[in-house]
């Protein structure tokens, strides 16, 4: 399963009404971080699990989804966290 796979997996606890993740490795190439494999990526999530929290809630809930991800597979993950309402 590819990390993208993955990555879909794991956030759909968060019930994504709307889900866009670009990998954006290949720009990092050669950068130190990305020797040891991990990936970096821009995630754009909406969801209605994103109501009434703060932009800092709203990433802690993005990383404690991915779990051990965060330690090998991703090295960077820009995150934007909207609400429906925020669209």
């Amino acid at each position: 399963m590819s990390t993208a796979d993955l990555i879909r997996q794991r956030l759909a606890v968060l019930e994504p009404e709307t889900f866009t993740l670009e990998d954006e490795s290949a720009q990092h190439k050669g950068h130190a971080g990305a020797a040891s494999g991990g990936g970096h990526f821009r995630l754009t999530l909406v969801s209605p699990r994103f109501r009434n929290l703060s932009t800092l809630a709203r990433h802690r809930l993005v990383y404690e989804s991915m779990g051990e991800l965060m330690q090998r597979e991703i090295h960077a993950l820009s995150i934007t966290a909207l609400t429906p309402e925020e669209l």
